[in-house]
């Protein structure tokens, strides 16, 4: 039995479990707020705990350009650092390190890049991530893998693949036993391939192999169809481990959490709520609102007469719109908590409808609620 999860209920493919970190135990399905910086961006860490958030991510590769993974661990880790006591997922840098496209080059070593920051040169390899990763003391670790830059021709998909494969087994070998806090640390292996059915099929059984904490699937939510999505996940999920996390990275919309957890996945990220806040559109119950739009002006209706958060409860559309035309920081505050407290409580009633075996009446339900936009 896994360390990590223990799977509580499944109604098909769906599943409810709880992690269990040391900074606390999570149930599942949970999404888990990005906070790239050491901060999820307009939000306190109490704030967030109050909007239902358990799980903060941080991103190796700014941190360590930035204040520096030494510095971190100097001050006590990323928990300390930032004032979170709940668990902390990193991720490994690739991501953005990849992403620089022309800055960077890639060889069997690592991947070799100029940092935004000041140009100097730096070097990435899987030794590197896990050490920074087990300097700022996260609870689950992820895997260097090699992100191909899209659209990619399949030979370049299954290079990236395979050499994402090797990595794993590096990092594996590389990843201390304990954070430099003294904490336990869980590394997930990344699930590459692209769109090709059969490199999926390796990558997600050659990792299993590995047997890894915990395993995520990447390289979605990068321009495919919402049901290419959708049939890779289906080829993946059962394939991955039945006892171990399954983590869906960088996604997404509500309707594409509600799908994912229909076809097996348990974790989720995504900086859409945070900045679809900071632009001025909220998620709700009843679809999506651009509180800018000037028909909010005189509206005394909270964001979501369905939802509890501190935005709800306490101020109407019209003022919120007022702070948003007005450039006010709160306005950025207030519908941030709210795009947060209602992901998490999405999560949380996905959750129990698998627990009463009800899920697929309720996705059915909740896909035609959350698809379009609100009144």
């Amino acid at each position: 039995m896994s360390e990590l999860y223990q799977l509580q209920a499944a109604d098909g493919a769906a599943r409810a479990g709880l992690l269990q970190t040391d900074h606390g135990s999570v149930q599942t399905p949970v999404f888990m707020a990005v906070g790239t910086q050491g901060t999820v961006k307009a939000c306190t860490p109490d704030q967030l705990a109050q909007a239902g958030i358990t799980v903060v991510l941080g991103n190796t590769y700014h941190l360590e350009l930035r204040p520096g993974s030494d510095t971190v661990a100097a001050l006590g880790g990323l928990h300390a650092f930032m004032g979170w006591s709940g668990p902390i997922l990193t991720d490994s840098g690739g991501f953005q390190v990849f992403s620089l496209g022309e800055m960077n080059r890639v060889s069997e070593e690592g991947c070799e890049f100029k940092s935004h920051l000041d140009g100097s040169s730096q070097m990435l390899t899987p030794e590197r991530s896990m050490l920074i990763q087990h300097r700022l003391g996260s609870d689950i670790v992820m895997q260097l893998d090699d992100v191909p830059a899209l659209p990619a021709p399949k030979a370049r998909e299954e290079e990236t693949m395979r050499r994402s494969l090797r990595w794993a087994a590096r990092c594996k070998a590389a990843l201390p036993a304990q954070s430099a806090q003294g904490r336990r640390q869980r590394l997930f292996g990344i699930v590459q391939g692209g769109l090709s059915t059969d490199l999926r099929r390796e990558s997600a059984l050659k990792l299993s192999a590995l047997d890894l904490p915990g395993y995520a699937i990447g390289g979605l939510s990068v321009g495919e169809t919402k049901r290419q999505m959708q049939e890779i996940l289906g080829l993946v999920t059962p394939l991955l481990p039945a006892d171990k996390p399954r983590y869906l990275m960088g996604v997404g919309y509500p309707e594409d959490l509600i799908e994912a957890v229909g076809l097996g996945v348990d974790m989720f990220d995504c900086v859409l709520p945070t900045r679809s806040a900071r632009h001025a559109m909220v998620f709700t119950s009843r679809g999506r609102l651009r509180l800018k739009n000037s028909r909010h002006g005189r509206d005394n209706r909270p964001i979501d007469p369905e939802c509890d958060c501190y935005a709800c409860v306490k101020f109407s559309r019209g003022y919120l719109r007022h702070l948003l035309v007005a450039g006010e920081f709160l306005g950025m505050t207030l519908l941030t908590l709210h795009n947060l407290a209602f992901y998490a409580r999405l999560m949380r009633l996905m959750r129990a409808a698998i627990m009463e075996r009800r899920f697929t009446s309720f996705a059915g339900e909740w896909l035609a609620r959350v698809s379009g936009d609100a009144e």
